[in-house]
């Protein structure tokens, strides 16, 4: 099957370098091992190839690290190095001796901000980077762009990326963004997904959480997926799976920690007082929430009474998608006070805070727009704002406020 350009490729290459090792983490089938081996054949610097899926190079990799290091020499590339915290210590040590860049490349299936290990053992050596699910860009091929409401940047975009009709977007959203899928190797989207849950995720929450019961947990990951892009409850979720608050925050940490949801945390600052701490709940992949939640179709999905959450999940996941493959820190939160204001989504840069707001329609009401004054007594700058909807066209309210279409995120 045909390989598929990612957008970090040159990202990678570029960290490689400077930095004696890069660690690319993300969810499993999220295509990390496939692009690095790809890089490495275009090397051709005869990097080898390991992984710790294999037990008996697990066992060596914990057991004997300096042992695994002599017969698995760099350039090497290492899949799946979450297993064997034991080596971080002997590729510091490697490091500090040879100071090689591009020595060591490692994927992992788990966020490296919560893997155990890394940062103790490799702060300052490694160059950290995420991968999710494909973003639509790389899908139809459009350059990486992380999104900006500046408005320069956006009049240069709105001719790079054909229109996309509100039934084709829900095709997208339905059928999925995971490598696999897209490329055609694995036609039958219900076998995936299905295969993803029971072989992938099952075996590394265990390796997480030890013994778990199954069908709680996949009760769990349903309830949540019924609530993407809601302020996160615990409770609801306890309640849904019959386990106590305390299991339902550990799942949710996994769950993160796998590389399959994110956290959208409120905006909030010594001025804006008012506001929530409760966090929203995001998945990286859409097709998942639909399979999860049992929407049959894309037809379904788009009528049914979840279209909206799901074209807000996957509208807050292509914009985090956008800065994480050009390996950059997306500061993105949401905004909600007491008096049930809100704003869907809030980037903050350059000393600005830029305002978003979701729709499904068309032809948004300059309306929508008002709410963006709320954060007027923020410490930032107010910057350009938009109402990200399915119109056909960039176009403005103003000359701070834009109708940003979807399809060009």
């Amino acid at each position: 099957m045909k390989y598929i350009s990612r957008h970090m490729e040159n990202r990678v290459l570029e960290l490689s370098r400077s930095y004696s090792a890069i660690l690319l983490t993300g969810p499993r089938q999220a295509g990390k091992t496939t692009m690095l081996r790809e890089l490495a054949e275009k090397e051709n610097i005869g990097r080898r190839y390991v992984t710790l899926d294999d037990l008996n190079e697990r066992d060596m990799a914990k057991n004997d690290p300096a042992l695994f290091l002599q017969l698995h020499k760099p350039p090497v590339l290492i899949d799946e190095v979450q297993y064997a915290p034991e080596l971080f210590i002997y590729i510091k040590i490697h490091i500090d001796e040879h100071h090689n860049p591009g020595d060591f490349w490692m994927t992992g299936s788990q966020i490296f901000r919560l893997m155990r290990g890394v940062q103790e053992s490799l702060a300052g050596r490694v160059a950290l980077l995420h991968m999710s699910p494909m973003s639509q860009r790389e899908i139809i091929g459009a350059p990486c762009v992380p999104f900006t409401t500046d408005l320069e940047r956006l009049l240069a975009e709105r001719d790079q990326i054909s229109p996309v009709t509100t039934p084709e977007l829900f095709e997208r959203l339905w059928r999925g963004s995971m490598p696999g899928l897209v490329s055609g190797a694995m036609p039958d989207r219900n076998v995936f997904y299905s295969s993803y849950l029971s072989t992938y995720m099952e075996r590394d929450v265990r390796e997480l959480s030890g013994n778990v019961d199954a069908l709680k947990f996949n009760r769990f990951i349903i309830a949540t997926a019924a609530r993407c892009s809601q302020l996160l409850n615990y409770n609801a979720l306890a309640e849904d799976a019959d386990i106590d608050i305390q299991t339902s925050k550990a799942w949710i940490n996994i769950l993160e920690t796998l590389g399959i949801i994110f956290l959208l945390h409120p905006y909030s600052n010594n001025v804006l007082k008012r506001t929530i701490k409760t966090p929203k709940v995001y998945f990286y992949d859409t097709g998942l929430v639909c399979y999860l939640t049992r929407w049959s179709s894309p037809e379904v999905a788009e009528s049914g009474a979840m279209s909206g959450a799901l074209l807000e999940n996957f509208t807050v996941s292509e914009i985090m998608k956008s800065y994480q493959n050009a390996g950059l820190e997306p500061y993105l939160y949401f905004y909600r006070d007491r008096d049930a204001k809100e704003i869907d989504v809030i980037l903050e840069g350059d000393g600005k805070l830029c305002p978003l707001e979701i729709k499904k329609n068309a032809t948004p009401d300059k309306r929508l727009t008002r709410v963006f004054h709320v954060i007027d007594k923020a410490p930032l700058q107010l910057g350009n704002g938009a109402v990200l909807c399915m119109a056909d066209k960039f176009s403005a309210f103003d000359s701070k406020s834009f109708i940003v279409p979807i399809w060009m995120i």
